[in-house]
């Protein structure tokens, strides 16, 4: 059950209150709490740019001893691998992020046991391994304005290049800008096999 009503006002938390929200021009509400993704109307979410899109999980946890442990033994006794994650803290909450080889059901476990999920969508870039890969990556997307919100990195077994997850402000732009750079992005289904 997700812990404010949506709107059909752009809006994001906004990180001096646990739930203090503000509006920006972002034409998908976007919360951090219970994340959830609206398209405007008319907006087309199909077709090449949604390919490229990598689901993630987000889950609110509580910052008390053993929350993280519950979270990955549900998915451990249910076959759920982990492919990526990411955990962020303040001293009372943290948003785990993970990139798993079933969303859906991993999703609907985690909500079955009471967890605030929500799934979002990242992209998966393939970052040349060397000194200067990620710089790279970042100035061409700095030359068109595009804001990283935040990135993690994501294992693969012995390949040549590694792999980042990133969160854009503007995730459309971000793949084109990439695309035309030649930078290559991973499906869902890709990152989901590795």
């Amino acid at each position: 059950m997700s812990m404010f009503p949506l709107s059909p006002y752009p809006c994001r938390l906004f990180g001096l209150g646990l739930m203090q929200l503000y509006l920006d021009k972002d034409p998908e509400i976007d919360i951090l709490l219970s994340v959830s993704r609206v398209s405007p109307p008319g907006k087309n979410r199909c077709g090449k740019e949604k390919l490229m899109k990598v689901e993630q999980i987000s889950i609110f946890l509580e910052n008390k001893s053993g929350r993280l442990a519950e979270v990955t033994d549900i998915l451990a006794r249910n076959g759920i691998n982990l492919r990526a994650l990411s955990l962020a803290d303040s001293a009372d909450f943290g948003i785990f992020r993970l990139i798993v080889n079933d969303t859906e059901k991993a999703v609907s476990l985690l909500k079955d046991k009471g967890f605030t999920i929500a799934k979002n969508e990242v992209i998966a870039v393939e970052v040349p391994d060397r000194p200067g890969g990620l710089a790279g990556i970042l100035s061409t997307l700095q030359g068109k304005g595009i804001n990283v919100e935040y990135m993690y990195a994501f294992a693969r077994k012995s390949e040549a290049d590694a792999i980042l997850i990133f969160r854009f402000d503007d995730i459309g732009k971000a793949i084109d800008t990439l695309q035309t750079a030649k930078v290559r992005i991973l499906s869902n289904e890709e990152v989901q096999r590795q």
